[in-house]
């Protein structure tokens, strides 16, 4: 009788101080509010065991090199990570705002709470360690991404001019382990020595002020040429091809604004700028291997004038027996077009991922008005 006598009192002091009752009904909301979200929790973390699905990449494709994957991997956990912090900075805010609400019984000046140290150095701290956690992983993942080796099996000129691409084989490694130079010397040469004619010199023979030491914008000669290459026209799509499995070195350069090279199955993009070493460029990247065969779009992502949306290209992966093929046929009809080439492996002469546009204004106009 005593005890439920002071049960009693001490129920009536904690409402006269604005204390609630209901928390046994309170905590059992809490538990099955916390346990409905570690159970979604848990379900999101055994489906990561395999985070390459539509619903973990958050947007983004899902990659066909390693370079793409780790990419993707990272994008995948720091999404994760911050619906993490927000829920639960939601779920802290939404609480407050249900469970600390006036009611009609609660007192006239509320219950107040001092300074809690341990709480607050808590929240303090937490976030300054999930950014340096995120920190370490993206330079992890970008240094993987910007990694060259000595020797690639392929290495590809790329060539981006208003508003299409060239694509050369300046080395490549064979399926049967023979080497191919493709530099093409003799173009090479000539377009080197056009460098001293294009030199502008003042009276005194210094070379020029200005972006390119005293080279004008006409100046092209750090471009490279190759025996075989892909020349992309408003009728018909750059297609370059690539074998899987084998590391390959793209080398970037523009021949006359900025370009941007962008495969979005590479989840990967770089600058493409005239005189990359006046410039300060860094216009070389390796990818480590395309991991499957197929068709993938390719496309200019810096806005470069009129045509800028249509640049457009494909890389057409194929396997390396495929590839050594195909480079043989180029090599024994040097007057054969791409298409032929790709014909004479089994491949789509074609793109099959984008199509060519036409550049006539007037026709497209006319176009346009037929379809309205």
């Amino acid at each position: 009788m005593t005890t439920r006598k002071a049960l009693s009192v001490a129920h009536k002091a904690s409402e006269a101080i604005g204390a609630r009752p209901a928390q046994g009904r309170r905590g059992r909301i809490l538990r099955r509010a916390g346990l409905a979200v570690s159970l979604g929790m848990t379900a999101m973390l055994v489906s990561g065991c395999s985070i390459d699905n539509v619903w973990l990449r958050f947007g983004w494709p899902s990659g066909i090199t390693p370079q793409a994957t780790k990419m993707r991997e990272l994008w995948t956990w720091s999404v994760l990570a911050a619906l993490a912090m927000g829920v639960l900075v939601w779920g802290l805010t939404f609480w407050t705002i249900i469970f600390h609400r006036k009611k009609p019984n609660s007192p006239e000046f509320p219950r107040q709470t001092g300074y809690n140290v341990p709480l607050e150095l808590s929240y303090t701290a937490i976030p300054f360690v999930i950014i340096a956690v995120l920190f370490y992983f993206t330079v992890v993942v970008q240094n993987y991404v910007h990694e060259k080796v000595g020797n690639p099996d392929v290495t590809v000129d790329v060539t981006a001019f208003q508003w299409n691409w060239k694509f050369g084989y300046q080395k490549v490694v064979m399926a049967d382990g023979s080497i191919y130079n493709g530099v093409d010397e003799a173009r090479q040469k000539m377009n080197e020595d056009t460098k001293t004619s294009y030199e502008n010199r003042t009276k005194d023979g210094h070379p020029q002020p200005g972006p390119n030491a005293g080279l004008p914008a006409n100046d092209i000669s750090y471009l490279n040429y190759d025996l075989i290459e892909t020349k992309g026209s408003s009728d018909e799509v750059p297609v370059l091809v690539l074998p899987t499995g084998k590391n390959i070195e793209f080398q970037l350069a523009a021949a006359d604004v900025i370009h941007s090279f962008w495969v979005p199955e590479f989840l990967f993009k770089r600058d493409v700028m005239p005189n990359p070493k006046q410039n300060n460029s860094d216009n070389v990247f390796q990818i480590t291997k395309i991991e499957k065969t197929g068709a993938f779009v390719g496309r200019c992502a810096e806005m470069c004038g009129t045509f800028h949306s249509m640049m457009n290209f494909e890389i057409r992966a194929v396997t390396p027996e495929k590839f050594q093929q195909y480079i043989e046929f180029r090599k024994d009809h040097p007057l054969a077009t791409n298409g032929e080439a790709l014909a004479s492996i089994g491949e789509s002469p074609v793109a099959t991922s984008t199509k060519p546009f036409n550049t006539d204004r007037k026709a497209r106009g006319n176009e346009l008005a037929d379809a309205k």
